[in-house]
């Protein structure tokens, strides 16, 4: 009797304890209200005029109609500071290559935007890190081959930091005849910045002068990846061990383990995003992001116009579903504060599309919405003030 009683206070105790897991894990952050804003970030024409809001209720996925919060052109990449105060974004003029980095503020009433500052980036940005202390922008410049720092001050105006040129090829003529760093993010911390140059298969690490936002190579400088992968984007773990590259040209996913002292990326393992046999030398995968509760990673694939589903266990991953996107040619993906809900920007249908996201599954459905947010291709969230 006494052993199945404890057999049976295991049970329950087991299933209290997942149904606790579950239910943590969408535990939406003290500042989020039910409803949250959706920034969309666009290429620019004459149908598709800056960077557009909606408003997402959490609850049930419903996503409203986008308006133009702010036009501008081509603000391909946005971030959000972590206060939800600023919008930071960088922008490219029609017909060339030489581009910005713009700043924000956010009206947390109604998402309305207001320009704050205005600096030159580089050739061709296509991404703007915001590290988690709120001091530091970073901008990966594609067409120039650079990366650029800029020290944020507290009223969402910045000052030039450092520029860096990346010099180099690596295996494919066309594509890697020179540097194109497609990213540069803040790593957990704020101590180092890590870079993803398309261009010279390798992942720049940089420590980072939180006074001013300097920039010096990090000892090691930098981690391989597979040559012609073409890293594009990486995305951190929620408890700052892990990080996944996403690579554009071969459309893999490389997990690396992060050692946040020394700076320093060591690879654990190396997979495919599509299913045995699909893979074209004309996809190209484009963003990944996890879960906010780090037990699932996203990522989206172009012409394959798909998005992969991968599993996390012990730090390693496993492809578990691949579905259509909804669009054609995903490029930018966004979940949601309460990880049930997933924004895909589909850039040549000019959609964005909805997903449901299954809290013990971590596989995505369809909700049927499709939005017109202009030539969408980067989607963030931010809180809207109570």
């Amino acid at each position: 009797m006494r052993l199945n009683f404890l057999s049976h206070g295991i049970k329950i105790r087991t299933a209290i304890w997942t149904l606790a897991t579950v239910a943590l894990a969408f535990v939406v952050p003290a500042a989020w209200a039910r409803d949250c804003f959706v920034y969309f970030g666009t290429f620019t024409d004459a149908s598709s005029h800056g960077i557009y809001v909606s408003r997402l209720d959490m609850d049930t996925g419903n996503v409203s109609s986008p308006e133009l919060a702010a036009a501008t052109d081509s603000p391909n990449y946005l971030a959000i500071s972590p206060d939800g105060h600023f919008l930071f974004a960088v922008t490219r003029l029609a017909g060339n290559h030489s581009g910005s980095l713009a700043s924000y503020s956010i009206d947390g009433k109604t998402g309305a935007l207001r320009r704050l500052d205005i600096k030159p980036s580089g050739a061709g940005p296509c991404y703007v890190g915001d590290d988690a202390a709120d001091h530091c922008l970073l901008t990966a410049n594609y067409a120039g081959g650079s990366v650029k720092s800029f020290h944020l001050n507290p009223d969402g105006t910045f000052t030039d930091g450092t520029v860096i040129q990346h010099s180099g090829s690596s295996v494919n003529a066309s594509r890697q005849a020179g540097p194109h760093p497609h990213c540069f993010v803040p790593a957990p911390g704020g101590r180092f910045a890590l870079a993803c140059d398309l261009g010279l298969d390798k992942v720049m690490v940089y420590k980072v002068n939180p006074a001013d936002a300097a920039l010096t190579p990090n000892n090691p400088p930098f981690a391989k990846i597979a040559p012609g992968s073409g890293p594009r984007h990486i995305a951190f773990s929620p408890d700052g061990k892990t990080a996944c590259v996403i690579s554009e040209m071969a459309c893999t996913v490389t997990v690396f383990d992060w050692d946040g002292k020394r700076g320093k990326l060591t690879q654990r393992q190396s997979l495919s995003l599509l299913p045995p046999g699909q893979y074209k030398d004309w996809f190209t995968a484009a963003e990944i992001a996890y879960r906010p509760d780090g037990r699932f990673v996203y990522a989206t694939v172009r012409g394959h116009n798909s998005i992969s589903v991968l599993a996390v266990k012990r730090r390693k991953l496993s492809l578990i579903q691949n579905l259509p996107c909804g669009g054609d040619f995903p490029r930018g993906m966004g979940i949601d504060p309460s990880g049930r809900w997933l924004l895909v920007g589909n850039q040549k249908s000019k959609t964005v599309t909805v997903f449901g996201i299954n809290a013990r599954t971590g596989m995505l459905t369809p909700t049927g919405q499709v939005l017109d947010a202009g030539i969408s291709v980067d989607v963030k969230f931010a809180p809207i003030a109570e």
